[in-house]
């Protein structure tokens, strides 16, 4: 069941502590909070937004539920931190996420978006798949310890 009204946002500094909580809970209940998740996390303006990267918030009824980032990797941009609140988990706000991240991609003319996940994921993976993402060859030094998959999505 999708949630009517929600409104997917620019983020504002107001954001961070939301950025920050929801990106904690979910690596906590699945994995575990790297260090490079810290650093990008606890200063999302540096690592993100002045590296030329986009962050949005879904907004429901004046409460953030959910949070997506675009990360300018210099060679492509990544899709990463997308986090839903546990409560609206099953509301599709993760697929609203995507999809107007994948729009904005397009009006920015860029050629693809990647994304790291890990298999173990499978919900997620799936719903990559769906939306057309491809499995592309990992490199050896990926950025995330926990990666196990590397896809693209070409647009």
């Amino acid at each position: 069941m999708e949630i009517e009204n929600l409104e997917i946002i620019a983020y504002q500094l107001e954001h961070a502590k939301d950025f920050y909580n929801l990106n904690v809970e979910w690596l906590e209940k699945y994995f575990y909070v790297e260090p490079y998740d810290k650093k990008v996390l606890s200063n999302p303006k540096e690592y993100i937004l002045d590296t030329g990267g986009f962050i949005f918030c879904a907004r429901y009824n004046s409460e953030i539920v959910g949070v997506v980032a675009l990360i300018n990797q210099k060679t492509f941009f990544e899709l990463s931190k997308m986090a839903v609140l546990p409560k609206y988990h099953g509301k599709k706000i993760g697929l609203q996420l995507m999809n107007y991240c994948i729009e904005f991609a397009k009006s920015k003319q860029w050629k693809s978006i990647t994304l790291y996940s890990h298999r173990t994921l499978v919900p997620a993976i799936n719903l990559y798949k769906k939306i057309g993402f491809k499995e592309i060859p990992l490199e050896e030094n990926s950025h995330y310890e926990r990666s196990d998959i590397k896809m693209l999505l070409e647009l």
